[in-house]
């Protein structure tokens, strides 16, 4: 999969786990988020669970890329709520 493909899954990814979760992180960050979100959720897909990765701009690519934007947004807040209350 291209760049620009990767760009649409990962603002459509994070833009649909910001209206799940909420969140403040803006255009450049909720792009970045779904990318991320993408890439954890495809190797968890590919790897971990036997079933297709992302593959492009499908719907199934766009489940498998929120599902790991969601793994993501909640190990961030994990880790930052840690740092704060320390």
């Amino acid at each position: 999969m291209g760049i620009v493909p990767w760009i649409v899954v990962g603002a459509i990814a994070g833009f649909i786990t910001n209206m799940l979760m909420g969140g403040g992180e803006g255009v450049i960050g909720t792009i970045i988020l779904g990318i991320i979100g993408a890439v954890v959720g495809g190797f968890i897909a590919g790897s971990v669970l036997h079933v297709a990765d992302v593959t492009g701009i499908n719907i199934e690519s766009i489940v498998v890329a929120v599902i790991g934007a969601v793994i993501v947004v909640l190990i961030y807040r994990m880790v930052t709520r840690r740092r704060v209350a320390a």
